[in-house]
């Protein structure tokens, strides 16, 4: 049979309406079966007419699933595989309308057919040899019915060898179908932007994210355990090539968007997931290092002149849109730029390495102010040495952390400068301009000079942390002789 008897001994009983059959380990002629699965069509339609037959049509999976019927409500007794068989389905209910004499007949007859089907047609024996080699059909006696069955049989085992093999070519039809798919699926990834599109080019790893291959991997890996991945059709390598893209190119959130086939709402939230995710992991790299670590480094052009220089530093400003509110407009203008800006104070170890970065002030902060409120002084020691430009006024607040200021000299209520403030303002200016250098290529990630919306000024202190940190991991500036 082609479903197999329960093998649960315990609380094992019949599920026909009426009966209360169980399972007697002693009753060996009372059998138990399961209601058909679903597996194959043949089997769902059987299924179906054994729940009508049992009237429980409303079962549901659960239920059919634990339920038996016993051998009780079959004719013969046993259920049979057999479609033509009268025990294909159980038949003997209480409510059924058919009599047990009736039953009997439909199995007597369904022998028969099956006696018919397997006897073989032959010719009777009529007492005498034929001398003829062609046989008379009143010879033979055939029972018409017999040839219904082998030709349905014939036809059957026909179209099974048709469908068998036209079974045999959809598969290979499909075969194709599935490396044509893959094929085109390649095509499409090879020609839509992604990082697996660019990935094997190192040129174009560099002008997309300013990072080589080697440095994309490390940085992602840094950052994936802890980045909150936002759901979409872009992998992590995606995510982080469209965030440095944003940073490197100043691009567009829509650009980005049509690049990746996604929404501008997508990138938005990849921005705003890994931004301070990438901020705080990459902030490290921002390092205030010890005056061992400083001497340790020193450049041969800092050496002759400038050995307890400690630190460079200088301010830079970002443009932003002008913002709606009075107040903010006001504190963010900037004279010396005309425009709306935030403001940063940087510092460079005299090796090239960007060592301090404040939070964002509004335009209007003079330097003193911001150096003063960006807790600068409080890294200092004794007989440092700072590197700065005219307008960092802030020779009395070093001296009381007993650091000492190194400025161009003014020509304020002179003429002009002497032949040795002339020089010692050339020598300054010699390495000073390496601030300007580390500065300019810090900017190179072009969203700091571009105008950023003020939807993402929030994200301005993250963003120009990891463009710092990002400047840091590249080649140095300052040569070491």
């Amino acid at each position: 049979m082609s479903f197999a008897e329960r093998d649960e001994r315990t609380t094992m009983s019949c599920c026909a309406v009426g009966c209360t059959n169980r399972f007697n380990k002693f009753d060996k002629n009372r059998k138990f079966y399961r209601i058909p699965s679903t597996r194959t069509p043949f089997k769902a339609n059987r299924r179906r007419l054994w729940l009508q037959a049992i009237r429980r049509s409303d079962w549901n999976e659960q239920i059919i699933k634990n339920a038996t019927i016993c051998s009780d409500h079959f004719i013969s007794g046993e259920a049979s595989d057999d479609f033509d068989s009268p025990d294909f389905v159980p038949s003997i209910f209480p409510y059924s309308t058919q009599s047990v004499k009736d039953g009997d007949t439909k199995l007597e007859r369904y022998k028969r057919k099956r006696q018919r089907d397997e006897t073989p047609r032959r010719c009777p024996d009529n007492g005498h040899q034929s001398t003829s080699t062609s046989l008379s059909p009143n010879d033979c006696e055939i029972e018409p019915e017999a040839m219904v069955p082998k030709a349905v049989h014939d036809d059957l085992k026909q179209k099974y060898s048709q469908l068998h093999t036209e079974c045999d070519n959809l598969r290979v039809d499909i075969n194709k179908l599935k490396a044509e798919n893959e094929q085109l699926r390649a095509t499409v990834r090879s020609t839509q932007f992604s990082f697996a599109s660019i990935q094997c080019k190192a040129a174009q790893v560099l002008f997309f994210t300013g990072l080589t291959s080697a440095l994309f991997n490390w940085t992602l890996h840094a950052v994936k355990d802890s980045v909150e991945v936002v759901r979409g059709s872009l992998t992590l390598e995606d995510h982080l090539l469209a965030i440095l893209m944003k940073l490197r190119l100043g691009l567009t959130n829509k650009d980005i968007a049509f690049r990746f086939n996604v929404t501008q709402c997508d990138i938005s939230n990849i921005l705003r997931s890994w931004l301070p995710v990438l901020s705080q992991t990459l902030k490290p790299l921002i390092k205030w290092p010890s005056k061992h670590a400083i001497l340790k480094n020193m450049p041969n052009c800092f050496k002759r002149k400038y050995k307890r220089c400690r630190c460079i530093i200088d301010c830079t400003e970002i443009f932003i849109n002008r913002p709606t509110n009075l107040t903010a407009r006001a504190q963010t203008y900037s004279n010396y730029k005309s425009h709306n800006t935030v403001k940063y104070l940087v510092g460079m170890s005299p090796a090239g390495a960007i060592t301090f970065m404040s939070s964002g002030w509004g335009g209007r902060v003079s330097d003193k102010q911001i150096t003063a409120e960006s807790g600068f002084y409080d890294l200092l020691e004794v007989n440092d040495e700072i590197l700065a430009d005219r307008g960092f006024t802030i020779r009395d607040e070093l001296a009381l952390c007993g650091a000492t200021l190194r400025i161009p000299h003014f020509t304020r209520g002179k003429k002009q400068l002497s032949a040795q403030e002339v020089e010692t303002s050339r020598r300054l200016s010699n390495v000073r301009i390496h601030i300007e250098r580390i500065i300019g290529r810090w900017k190179t990630f072009r969203i700091l000079t571009t105008v950023v919306p003020l939807s993402q000024v929030d994200l301005l202190d993250d963003i120009v942390i990891v463009c710092a940190a990002l400047t840091n991991i590249c080649k140095c500036i300052v040569p070491r002789k």
